[in-house]
């Protein structure tokens, strides 16, 4: 980075700056922070108030201090690289500013005082103790699967299968030898058995007594949406439970009854059957979830959602460990080791990390979209799209087979976000055309529709992105601050207001108004029925 991208970048998820002196258990907090999320750089010697460039040139003893932070006020130790950058300080002197360089790390780190800290936005949030064993669970230092099972004891587990399973891998000894033996699967104490999370999962008679949502829904829509109440076009919606391999295997099987097939005359005179999706990728994408969702969270369930352009697979859980939607292709990381394990015993699991690859190479073979991962609050979403989807073709025509809403998205009474004033008023607001403004906000807003549309966000954060549309003019610059005089809004309610709004890239970041101050875009978009809007 140069001084001046060092100046004008924003402080986000992966970037801090910091003055030359701050006290080193200070220093660490960001540190750890990036360590545990997805690394990040420190810039040390530019005032994180004021943007003052102070150098650290004439500050040598101080420098040598925090160079030992990393080492000395971390636990475990971080891995930091450093760099220094050239500038000219605040009294025109050639000087230097030192930039950390902090890696994600695989590990859960700490400071002196046991604290741990996560790297959110633009904050260093310190973590409670269930969001830390959440995190050491993500990053592999402790596994789900591993814990005890309260109440569960060794008549909970199926003997037979457990015969059939070491059958299969060749194991000679007995059942319950197994058990005890291998993985933690049981443990005996006090003459009682202690049985670990895994065996109910993969051996127990009923997994579902001990993990209610331990299971696989798959839900069925007529249409590309997902309509609730008098529109609701759920068609099919079969729950499959049982034990892992039981549940899989049945939801694979019952998929594939729902995939449409299209049987033409080949070039060689012989017929050819084409699956709507490759049978491996819609098979992997089920496995995936089962193997890597986090079982820890016990409120709901993987969902299949499957659409007439695309399947939709919910699995509770982010993607764990060092794995991001940009690298999953190429980065694997086991939540759930032991399952996986006994998965690829099954041919399930082929090669640990092939499966993203295959499926990519298989679409692309097919002519189709590569698998799309997102993850929405705790649920990560991973979607592959047919050709229909690929061609862009439309669902409905004219008519709308009972499924197209044929009234605005949201009614006039609905959410209480609609005002009893018009939509925009009649200013100019420094622009020429005064009809512009309302058709560019208009697009905005469409956006937002799309997003509650999607389940992106509620419509109650609707309203509240759609009350600062309304309110700030496309020239005026704006924060929390402005949001929270304007609107009576608390601090967090205007600060995630503005996060959802940079997120849906409605508003963009502008400098030299000091920190967290931004504008609403404005583009020259064609004109949105505007019945649609809140």
């Amino acid at each position: 980075m140069t001084i001046e991208e060092v100046l004008s970048a924003e402080e986000t998820q992966i970037f801090d700056r910091k003055s030359i002196h701050i006290d080193p258990k200070a220093l660490a907090i960001p540190i750890i922070a990036f360590a545990n999320a997805d690394g990040g750089t420190v810039a040390i010697g530019i005032s994180d108030k004021t943007r003052r460039v102070e150098g650290i040139d004439d500050e040598t003893g101080k420098v040598n201090e925090l160079l030992r932070v990393p080492f000395d006020f971390c636990v475990p130790t971080v891995k930091a690289e450093v760099e220094k950058v050239p500038c000219t300080d605040f009294k025109g002197r050639a000087n230097h500013v030192l930039l950390m360089h902090v890696e994600p790390s695989m590990e859960v780190h700490a400071n002196q005082a046991d604290e741990v800290f996560m790297r959110v936005g633009d904050k260093s949030k310190k973590l409670s103790f269930d969001e830390r064993m959440q995190l050491m669970y993500d990053k592999g230092e402790r596994f789900f699967e591993d814990k005890p099972v309260p109440d569960a004891d060794i008549d909970d587990i199926d003997m037979n299968f457990v015969k059939a399973y070491i059958d299969k891998v060749g194991y000679s000894k007995s059942p319950m030898e197994y058990l005890l033996e291998n993985k933690g699967f049981a443990k005996e104490k006090n003459h009682s058995f202690q049985v670990s999370t895994a065996a109910i999962l993969l051996f127990g008679k009923n997994p579902q007594l001990y993990f209610p949502r331990a299971r696989v829904r798959f839900i069925r829509y007529e249409g590309i949406r997902e309509c609730v109440g008098a529109q609701m076009n759920v068609i099919k919606d079969v729950i499959f439970e049982g034990n892992i391999l039981n549940m899989l295997t049945k939801a694979i099987s019952y998929l594939d009854t729902q995939i449409k097939e299209k049987t033409y005359l080949g070039a060689d005179g012989l017929f050819v059957t084409e699956e709507e999706y490759p049978k491996f990728v819609r098979q992997e994408i089920i496995v995936n979830a089962i193997t890597h969702r986090d079982y820890s969270i016990r409120g709901t369930d993987i969902q299949i959602k499957m659409f007439d352009d695309r399947i939709v697979v919910e699995s509770p859980g982010r993607l764990p460990g060092l794995v991001k939607a940009g690298n999953i292709r190429h980065t694997h990381f086991s939540r759930n080791p032991k399952i996986a394990e006994f998965l690829r015993d099954y041919n399930f699991v082929k090669e640990y990390g092939e499966g993203v690859d295959r499926m990519c190479r298989e679409l692309e073979a097919a002519g189709l979209q590569s698998p799309e991962y997102r993850l929405n609050a705790f649920m990560l979403q991973a979607t592959i799209r047919n050709r229909l989807a690929s061609e862009g073709k439309a669902v409905f025509e004219a008519e709308n087979h009972g499924l197209v809403r044929e009234k605005p998205l949201f009614e006039e009474k609905n959410h209480g976000l609609v005002r009893e004033k018009p939509l925009f008023e009649a200013n100019n607001d420094g622009f020429a055309n005064e009809k512009s403004m309302p058709e560019q906000k208009a697009q905005l807003l469409e956006i937002v529709i799309n997003a509650v549309e999607d389940k992106t966000i509620s419509s109650t954060i609707a309203g509240n992105v759609k009350e600062v549309l309304e309110t700030f003019a496309f020239d005026q610059i704006f924060g929390r601050k402005e949001i929270k005089s304007a609107l009576h809004y608390g601090d967090y309610r205007a600060g995630s207001t503005i996060e959802i709004m940079h997120q849906l890239e409605l508003i963009e970041p502008v400098k030299g108004h000091g920190k967290g101050k931004y504008r609403i875009k404005c583009k020259r978009f064609s004109f949105y029925n505007l019945n649609r809007l809140p």
